[in-house]
């Protein structure tokens, strides 16, 4: 049957590994014991014989060398417990405490004993029966103890997983009670075992993650809304104006001009927030190949000159020499576009933008500074973020919607490279983007 709970699981575990141990254990010791006994039988034998070797001699000459009598009385006078001796001449048996032959199995010694001109053959045997007997009080004792000893491992081990897994089971429960509208609950987890507070930990880190990834898609939402609401809602007001009454067709052409340009306005925003989500989802791929970047930031330049010359701006381009490069050129023509469109909307009349194009062994780095009127210190890590605007000066009465620089970080950092920006208030901005090459 398969076991569906961790703790089972553990349990069965622990049984398996202490039935082996115990199975090991007891062939081990089964096993020494045998040998030991059978090692003491051997050693009582050997010593048996000896005395009997030394002993014949001795009776052999009071017997004045009748090797029969003195056989005899050598049986008689060894007090055997159980063994069994035989005293030899060639194949003639003198004399023996069991006329038969050994049993089959049994533990046997020889002793050869010189009397007179005379070689005699002393044999001692002992059977197993002592030994096998203990043996099997031992294999008894094994299989009694076997199954008890199985059940209080099985107890043991379920109440050890049961302790273990307590937290695990209290982090659970902690966790089924946070929802979407509690991501900033945390799993508390107090005097327990190291790796169960990892997890705790681990577990935390992620539901900060979360929480932050929630946050930002709320606010994202929010601030998606809200500029979708503008445009929609100035269409739908030219719209009800022009159908309220009968009018001219210059009326009729301004007000679908307004439609048209909210139109384009809201085309923009929706494409630029189709391409970010595909970002997000990991599902735009770069369509790379070898260009000379240099080229493409002064089509760039040549591209925004005339919305500089409206505002009447400096625009200056300093592309350099020729430098190949290796990346999606369209991404990369409007990151250094957004660049040049934002520097541009947020510079006064009379300012300069300065584009510069940069290279060392390391990578490449472009910059695109402006005098416009700068960004608060506390603001500058925040521009890159979704319909971010710093300050009243950045507001979408300038045409923007926020999405632009965030647009130019996630160019950037999908060719392993980075944007960062330097900026103050009323000394303008430095934006710089560094891309490896």
């Amino acid at each position: 049957m398969r076991l569906r709970t961790l703790r089972a699981r553990l349990t069965a575990y622990y049984l398996v590994f202490f039935s082996l141990l115990f199975v090991l254990f007891s062939i081990f010791l089964y096993g020494q014991l045998s040998r030991s006994l059978v090692a003491r039988m051997d050693e009582t034998i050997s010593a048996e014989a000896d005395t009997a070797a030394g002993l014949f001699p001795d009776e052999f000459q009071e017997m004045k060398g009748d090797a029969d009598r003195a056989a005899r009385e050598v049986v008689s006078e060894m007090k055997l417990h159980g063994d069994r001796i035989a005293i030899r001449e060639g194949g003639r048996v003198l004399a023996s405490t069991d006329p038969g032959a050994p049993p089959a199995g049994a533990r046997r010694t020889s002793r050869t004993a010189m009397a007179g001109v005379r070689a005699y053959q002393i044999e001692i045997w002992s059977p197993l029966d002592s030994v096998e007997a203990e043996l099997a009080v031992v294999r008894r004792l094994i299989f009694i103890g076997l199954p008890l000893l199985l059940a209080v491992a099985g107890v043991g081990g379920y109440l050890l997983a049961r302790r273990t897994l307590h937290p695990l089971g209290s982090m659970a429960e902690q966790a089924h009670r946070i929802t979407g509208s509690t991501l900033d609950a945390r799993i508390a987890v107090e005097q327990t075992a190291e790796e169960v507070a990892v997890l705790a930990t681990s577990f935390n880190e992620l539901l900060s993650r979360l929480d932050q990834s929630f946050d930002s898609m709320r606010r994202f939402v929010a601030d998606a809304s809200h500029e979708l609401r503008t445009p929609i809602s100035v269409i739908r007001g030219e719209a009800d104006v022009a159908l309220s009454q009968e009018r001219g067709s210059a009326e009729y052409r301004e007000s679908l001009g307004i439609v048209l340009d909210e139109s384009r306005r809201l085309s923009r925003l929706v494409d630029d927030l189709l391409n970010l989500a595909r970002a997000d989802a990991g599902h735009v791929r770069l369509q790379t190949h070898d260009f000379y970047l240099n080229e493409l930031v002064a089509e760039c330049c040549r591209s925004v000159q005339g919305l500089a010359n409206t505002k009447r701006l400096i625009l200056e381009c300093r592309a350099g020499g020729d430098l190949q490069f290796t990346g999606d050129e369209q991404l990369l023509r409007r990151a250094v576009i957004n660049l040049l469109d934002n520097a541009i909307r947020y510079t006064p009349a009379g300012g300069k933008v300065t584009a510069t194009l940069e290279a060392a062994d390391e990578g490449v780095a472009l910059r695109v500074t402006d005098t416009g009127v700068g960004i608060a210190a506390g603001d500058a890590g925040r521009v890159f973020e979704r319909f971010y605007r710093a300050g009243e000066a950045r507001s979408r009465q300038d045409g923007g919607f926020g999405l632009g620089l965030a647009i130019v970080k996630w160019i950037a950092e999908s060719h392993h490279g980075a944007v960062e920006c330097a900026s103050s208030v009323g000394a303008g901005s430095c934006f710089t983007v560094r891309l490896p090459r």
